[in-house]
């Protein structure tokens, strides 16, 4: 941009930003308010950059791959997402917005003209058997693809009221505007012969973080919990299988250390062999 700027303020201020005194001004005017390609050359209008060389430094936007929220057993012509439309602040207050999830919440239902370009392609959590138990833990928009875990299983059980149990620990910020298909669980915790009822050995846990002065986690329901977590874990007749979705930041380390503290409080299992054991 600094070689096609004509005017001498602008060719300067974009030099600086290239220059390793301007690295930190860079990153506050780029990276941190997040800005886009039109944006900048709009801070710089002398810039008349070629359309040939724009097109080719502009990076192309990236696939956004989303988890199928729905059980092909029971809606085989349609597939289900769960989607949280991104908007945040930047340091110097301006509104931004996701770009897919904006676009998506801004289709009419009601329309049949749109042509949303899809692909599916093998997710990364491997589909359960019916007779293994689960341990799902999935907060936020991560609880995505245990809709369809329980949607499936739900169906399946009907034929073959053996299906195995399903624990469920759900977290969000708050009950009131953050509880994800709240009708949904409760239907499969409270029904008669729901998946996750007691009924069933089952069970569905929630941690509402903001809702009390104490932020309370998926990983201390899990604690909570621990002696029925055990035992899903470990007894003869379970031995289930574990599945965690959702932030990658700190949430499945945290996730995992409540485990393992579950795994050496409940079970007397050692420090050192309890993260072994989850890892097999």
């Amino acid at each position: 941009m600094s070689y096609f700027a004509t005017d001498e303020r602008e060719k300067a201020k974009l030099r600086d930003y290239t220059s390793p005194e301007g690295r930190g001004d860079l990153y506050r005017y780029n990276q941190k308010e997040n800005r886009t390609v039109l944006e900048v050359l709009a801070d710089f209008p002398s810039v008349q950059m070629p359309f040939e060389w724009l097109v080719q430094l502009t990076p192309p936007l990236k696939k956004r791959a989303f988890s199928i929220s729905s059980s092909p057993l029971v809606h085989p012509n349609q597939i289900h997402l769960t989607v949280s439309v991104v908007s945040w602040l930047t340091p110097w207050k301006r509104t931004r917005h996701g770009l897919c999830s904006t676009w998506l919440a801004g289709l009419s239902p009601n329309e049949d003209d749109h042509l949303i370009p899809c692909w599916i392609r093998r997710g990364s959590l491997p589909r359960p058997r019916p007779s293994v138990p689960l341990l799902l833990i999935g907060p936020g928009t991560g609880c995505a693809p245990f809709r369809a875990f329980v949607e499936e299983r739900a169906a399946q059980s009907v034929a073959d009221p053996t299906v195995a149990p399903v624990l469920f620990f759900f977290g969000c910020r708050n009950q009131e505007s953050d509880f994800l298909y709240k009708d949904f669980w409760l239907k499969h915790a409270q029904g008669q012969g729901g998946v996750l009822s007691h009924e069933k050995v089952g069970g569905f846990f929630t941690a509402f973080s903001r809702d009390q002065p104490r932020k309370v986690y998926v990983q201390d329901k899990i604690k909570e919990q621990g002696a029925r977590v055990l035992d899903m874990l470990c007894s003869e007749s379970f031995k289930a299988a574990i599945y965690v979705a959702g932030s990658s930041t700190g949430m499945p380390a945290d996730v995992t250390a409540a485990l393992e503290e579950v795994l050496c409080q409940e079970g007397g299992v050692p420090r050192e062999d309890a993260s072994g054991w989850l890892k097999d």
